[in-house]
This record gives C-alpha cells, sequence and structure tokens, in this order.
C-alpha cells in the first residue's frame, strides 16, 4: 500500500533478536553449560546446573517502580540488567521464542490468536489451540530443550493444565515435565530437581503475576501482594540450589494498565471494518487481514481511517512495513500469511477490542500488554545466585 503520513510517529527499534533478548536466555544457557553448537550472546558465567525462572509479567519497569515490596529482588538489582521482549510483546511469541531460540517471524506464533491461512480462520496460540491446527507443523524448528536433551537433562518445572498444550507442543517440548499447581510446590520441585541432578537445564514458570495483573491491574495492591509473594519464594528458591547452580529470572513481557473508558470497541466504526474480513491479536496488538479482493483504493481507505482516528494513540503500520522495520525478526514465507495486512500496536495506555468476536469480560480486563511501548518490552535479567565454578563457558 502507498504511504500516508497522518498522525505518523517513528517505530521504535526493533527487538535485540540474537543479541539480548528473550530468545537469547536458552540458547546462552545451554552454551553455558559448555554445549556444543550454541552462543552465548548474554555472556553468561559457566555453571552445571541452570535455572530459569519465567515471571510472566514482571516488566523491567515496574519491578524497578515496586523494588520496595521485593527486598530480595532489589539486593540484586545493582547487577542485574534489561533484556528485550519480543514483537508482539505476548506471552505465546515470547515463550515461543524462548523455547526456540527464534524470533516469532521463525518461529511463527506471532500473536496471542492469528490467522490460519490453511483454514482461513483465526486460531489461538495460547491455551485453545485449534483441532485443525498441528503444533509440530506450525512450529516446526527443533526446540532448545530437545537439542540439549541429548547431552544433559532437560526438565519444566509448570503447571499441569501446561504438559499437553499446543504451545507446549510447539515451543518448548524436549525433556521431562514436572507438574505441581501452587507456586511454593512449583519452587520445592525445582529445588528436588536441581539437588538431584550433577548437570541440567531447568526452566521454572510462575504466572500468578500476570494473572493479577490482567484481574485487578499492575499498579493494584493485589498486583504487589503477588509481587511480594514472589520475593519470598525466590528467597527460598536461592537458598536451596546447589552452590554450582546458575539461579536467574526473567520475564516475557511487561504491562500497561489501561482505563475502562480507554478500551475501544473499533468494531462500532464501519470505516475501521469495511474490507476487513479477520480481526484477530490482543487488544494492544490489533491484526487486521483484508478480503482478498479488496483492491489498493479500499487498502488505503481502512489505513487511512485508523490513522485518522487512532493515529495518535497507536503506531499504525502495514504487514510490509513492520516486516521491513524487522520487528518480527527474519520471517518465514510460511509465517508471512499469518500476520495482519494492517498492524495497530498502542502507544498509548488504550485497548481496541472487535467486540463482535470477543466475550464482555474481555473488555474488563485492566493490565494489558503486546505492543513496543518500554513498559511492555523491557523486561529484568536477575542473577539470583551465581555458580563457584570455574568451567569454560560455551561459545
Amino acid at each position: 500500500m502507498t504511504e500516508t503520513n497522518l498522525h505518523r510517529e517513528p517505530l521504535p527499534a526493533p527487538p535485540a533478536y540474537g543479541r539480548a533478548s528473550i530468545g537469547d536466555l536458552f540458547t546462552s544457557s545451554a552454551a553455558a553449560l559448555g554445549l556444543d553448537g550454541f552462543t552465548n550472546p548474554l555472556q553468561l558465567p559457566a555453571a552445571r546446573r541452570i535455572c530459569v525462572v519465567l515471571v510472566d509479567g514482571l516488566g523491567a519497569s515496574l519491578l524497578r517502580q515496586r523494588a520496595g515490596h521485593a527486598p530480595f529482588l532489589r539486593q540484586r538489582m545493582d547487577s542485574s540488567r534489561t533484556i528485550g521482549s519480543v514483537f508482539p510483546s505476548t506471552t505465546a511469541a515470547a515463550l515461543a521464542s524462548l523455547g526456540t531460540g527464534l524470533p516469532p517471524g521463525s518461529h511463527g506464533l506471532v500473536g496471542y490468536d492469528v490467522l490460519d491461512p490453511e483454514q482461513g480462520k483465526v486460531v489461538n496460540m495460547l491455551g485453545g489451540w485449534d483441532s485443525g491446527v498441528d503444533p509440530l507443523r506450525w512450529q516446526p524448528h527443533p526446540t532448545v530443550f530437545e537439542r540439549v536433551a541429548g547431552e544433559i537433562p532437560v526438565v519444566t518445572i509448570s503447571l499441569p493444565r501446561f504438559e499437553e498444550s499446543g504451545l507446549t507442543r510447539a515451543a518448548l517440548r524436549g525433556g521431562r515435565y514436572v507438574s505441581a499447581g501452587t507456586p511454593q510446590a512449583r519452587v520445592r520441585a525445582a529445588c528436588e530437581e536441581l539437588v538431584g541432578a550433577e548437570s541440567m537445564l531447568a526452566y521454572l514458570y510462575l504466572n500468578e503475576l500476570d494473572k493479577t495483573g490482567h484481574r485487578s491491574g499492575c499498579q493494584s495492591a493485589d498486583w504487589v501482594d503477588r509481587l511480594e509473594d514472589l520475593d519470598a519464594q525466590m528467597r527460598t528458591l536461592a537458598s536451596r540450589v546447589p552452590p554450582d547452580t546458575l539461579l536467574l529470572l526473567s520475564a516475557d513481557h511487561g504491562m500497561v494498565d489501561v482505563a475502562p473508558e480507554h478500551r475501544y470497541d473499533y468494531s462500532a466504526s464501519p470505516a475501521l471494518i469495511n474490507g476487513v474480513a479477520h480481526t484477530a491479536g490482543e487488544p494492544r496488538m490489533v491484526h487486521l487481514y483484508f478480503e482478498p479482493d479488496l483492491d489498493e483504493a479500499g487498502r488505503l481507505a481502512v489505513l487511512h481511517s485508523w490513522r485518522q482516528a487512532h493515529g495518535g494513540q497507536a503506531w499504525i503500520i502495514t504487514r510490509q512495513e513492520a516486516i521491513g522495520a524487522g520487528l518480527f525478526g527474519e520471517v518465514d514465507a510460511t509465517v508471512g500469511p499469518r500476520i495482519g495486512d494492517l498492524l495497530i500496536a498502542a502507544r498509548e495506555p488504550v485497548a481496541f477490542y472487535d467486540t463482535r468476536r470477543v466475550s464482555p469480560s474481555a473488555l474488563e480486563v485492566v493490565g494489558q500488554h503486546g505492543s513496543m511501548t518500554r513498559a511492555e518490552r523491557e523486561v529484568p535479567l536477575l542473577t539470583l545466585n551465581r555458580p563457584k565454578v570455574n568451567r569454560k563457558a560455551g561459545r
């Protein structure tokens, strides 16, 4: 589509794929464990065991703001650093990059839900995968866990309901899966696994903070309570892992709160949906897919209407612009059609809904993410325990 410059704002720099992103965490860990075939762009120290704790929704700015409620984590913030989430900054895309070491344009999980071109319908990438989608075909690249498991033990400690999920099968497959319901049980299981192994790559997933943020907001007292719980759990974990364990904490994305009056039903505006066959994504990063026979003038009309209505609140860009800017990283030919023809990435604390296809409860969500703001894309990388060994790290 031809450019129009209504309310244009410069795009942020693309995620630092291959240098300092969430997708480099497991690959750097494998290198630090001394395994061949992996690079270590995060320059992690050598270790016999590595445990990566992934705290869903813990943005770097949120941790800084609320550090007074997390004294154990605060003590380790002086030596921490900030790395980047992926685009879009949503759990399915970020955890798929974590699990594969690839950008979304390569692993193919490019949103919360996206168009499946083969079926011509929108499919979910997080908890409710469509029966017509084979996770191993959707994401065919080997995972880091699959590559590592032939050399050393690999274990995932997470919730029981995620063991056979489409996301796990697509991007986090490989190694053993240990189910545990409560955060305390997951921390206890991680300790037991690490103590019992001479060498290991362990992955511990904690999602309570994200759930609370969505429900009550990341600026709420409930969110602070969950952060205090997390701090206590990490203190316990760090005190119980073997001394030659590298214990890391990071997150998949951050979060912003969106007030009710800034949650917009764009499906109520005909000019924003005329010629649009499918809508997908998340409220802060919408994918719009045009009708196949919509001509250039029709496409430009939709683009112009969105920029006129919301160009002061969002980056409104075409698929070609997003790919050209490197937002998705290198994009495989099979993945390109899964990306919307037009992308609406919120810049201000706003959210966009198609109420024709989402339940009314979706508009009650307070904490949100998915776009390119620093609050959403910057996540912490904290070292909670540093190994006291002197083995040469991988490349």
